[in-house]
């Protein structure tokens, strides 16, 4: 069986400013691709009535079936649910349960709801509400004109539960998904994507009947091996990942879409260790990164950020020899840096990064850009040097993403010198 034709319409004037980066796209589409079903287009369009009547007459023109994400909160903004209903001639219906189940949801917030929330009580009739656990927007499930139709909340928290929880169950099980296809996504870490296609070109080369894609990130590479028609079984590109597992060796970071910071906090626990960092250019983005996944309790221990050269001395114990010596930005400090933070709150590995993130601070010696990043543990100590090309966020975000490869490695190398 061929994959149904599926079109994203994502619908929101941030999206289009670049106020909000378009998550869901990402979200959806590895989602379905997974399920052998990846979206054949995404259409970004405003929250403007002529705007939503024109794309999406165009995608269910086109498609089998249409997912829209935005519009069916309770502000005037808010017209996604209105216009589809006019655009294929359905009368909106009311539902008393929907009204009160936003009722009590106000209520245990101890909030009053407005008038303007009774709005998002209305649905296309003909559909069914995917009720919303986690907000009062609920969805809408159409089936209409031998095609169907899927209207998603904007917000995140609202959309995943929901379409993982309810979409996608009922999409498998009415045959939406092609299960006929297969993928295996993986992520890479310390290596270029030009240098990992040659890495692996000889292990994917020629083989006609899956699907190579590489995509870069700031300090890592992601590969999807897929058979969208079902050229190859499931097994035989599972095997595939698994050599080229085997190739890349420290390089390979993990299958589907664990990051970097999950792994190193896995092998922690693994491991029974714990973790602290020390900052400069960064401002405790590192920090962030690790106490943005749950759980990280249990081995992060915690951090200092040390802008300024006193501080670096006073709470890392950087010696000032060092610091007038070679700089706040160089191995010396940065492994200092680390060597502090580990004494200071007796973890068994910590990070550092001291670095020049710009746009201004820059040398003919040290350029904007240039980092270092230390790694303090057990019978380890390490400094890397980088030079980062771009704006000050684009700096600081590689710099974090080096600094945890450097702890995945030197736990990796630590266990293996144990075995």
């Amino acid at each position: 069986m061929s994959p149904p034709i599926i079109d994203l319409i994502t619908i929101g004037d941030e999206l289009l400013l670049g106020l909000t980066r378009n998550g869901h796209l990402t979200y959806l589409g590895e989602e379905l691709a997974g399920r052998g079903a990846a979206p054949n287009r995404n259409l970004v369009i405003r929250d403007e009535a002529e705007e939503i009547k024109r794309n999406f007459t165009l995608a269910w023109e086109e498609s089998d079936v249409v997912i829209t994400t935005g519009g069916l909160g309770p502000t005037s903004d808010d017209r996604t649910r209105e216009i589809i209903a006019e655009t294929l001639g359905l009368e909106l219906r009311y539902s008393p349960e929907v009204e009160a189940d936003i009722r009590e949801k106000f209520k245990v917030f101890g909030r009053k709801m407005g008038p303007n929330n009774r709005k998002q009580a209305f649905y296309p009739e003909g559909s069914e509400l995917i009720m919303n656990t986690q907000g009062t927007a609920p969805g809408i499930w159409l089936e209409h004109e031998g095609r169907l139709l899927i209207m998603l909340p904007g917000p995140p928290l609202e959309l995943r539960p929901m379409f993982e929880n309810q979409v996608l169950p009922r999409l498998a099980k009415e045959g939406h998904l092609n299960d006929s296809g297969s993928m295996v996504a993986f992520q890479t870490s310390g290596i270029g994507e030009s240098a990992l296609e040659l890495k692996l070109e000889p292990i994917l080369d020629g083989r006609e009947d899956i699907d190579v894609a590489y995509c870069a990130h700031y300090g890592t590479v992601s590969v999807r091996l897929s058979s969208p028609a079902g050229g190859a079984p499931r097994e035989a590109i599972r095997e595939l990942a698994g050599r080229c597992e085997a190739v890349l060796g420290y390089y390979f970071l993990a299958y589907g879409r664990l990051g970097l910071v999950e792994v190193a906090l896995d092998l922690l626990r693994q491991n029974g260790q714990t973790l602290a960092v020390a900052e400069s250019c960064t401002g405790g983005m590192l920090g962030a990164a690790l106490t943005g996944v749950a759980g990280s309790s249990d081995c992060f221990l915690g951090g200092l950020v040390t802008y300024s050269n006193r501080a670096k001395q006073d709470l890392l114990g950087v010696p000032r020899s060092d610091l007038d010596r070679h700089g706040a930005v160089s191995e010396p400090v940065a492994l200092a840096m680390a060597r502090g933070a580990a004494e200071k709150l007796r973890a068994d590995w910590a990070l550092s990064i001291t670095g020049i993130a710009g746009p201004g601070g820059g040398t003919e010696e040290k350029p904007v850009g240039t980092v270092f990043a230390g790694l303090w543990g057990p019978g380890h100590s390490e400094a890397r040097s980088l030079t980062v090309r771009g704006s000050r966020g684009i700096v600081r975000e590689r710099s974090v993403n080096t600094a945890l490869d450097m702890l995945r490695r030197g736990i990796l190398e630590n266990r293996s010198g144990r075995d």
